[in-house]
């Protein structure tokens, strides 16, 4: 795991990659608990036999599923320290590239694009890039923006 400790740290970092997630296995379990909780249950996403006769040959994961991974995936790849807190301040650009297949594995990566500061602080905006083994393109390509405060 990578620590950056300290805004000027985490500055110097900028323009360079934090880390690659382990893989993690999509599952139908959990695509049907994320159906539950957002009530976003279209058929794509929770039913396997419908699903085997779509173009994807069986159900996919939501968009916003594989995005949701993104702060999993971040705390086991990078730590900031000597920051009072942190929040999740949103996103930017959002694309998803390429279906997320059910049964298959996803990981992220993630590089460190700029450090601006503000009031009490920094905003740290990472590219995340979601890639499925074996797949040709990313699942899900995100900008996402952080602010971390000194005090």
């Amino acid at each position: 795991m990578l620590t950056l400790a300290g805004l000027d740290e985490v500055k110097a970092y900028v323009g360079r990659e934090l880390g690659v997630s382990d893989w993690h296995l999509v599952t139908q379990e959990k695509i049907d608990q994320f159906a539950e909780v957002t009530g976003d249950d279209q058929w794509i996403h929770i039913d396997p036999e419908r699903a085997k006769q779509s173009p994807f040959g069986g159900t996919i994961a939501h968009g916003y599923y594989t995005l949701s991974l993104a702060p999993r995936f971040s705390y086991d790849m990078v730590k900031f320290e000597g920051f009072a807190f942190g929040v999740n301040y949103g996103l930017n650009r959002v694309r998803f590239p390429a279906p997320m297949p059910v049964g298959e594995k996803v990981r992220m990566r993630s590089k460190l694009v700029s450090v601006e500061d503000i009031p009490g602080g920094a905003q740290i905006t990472t590219e995340l890039t979601f890639e499925r083994e074996g797949g040709e393109k990313p699942v899900c390509v995100a900008e996402s923006l952080s602010r971390v405060y000194t005090g």
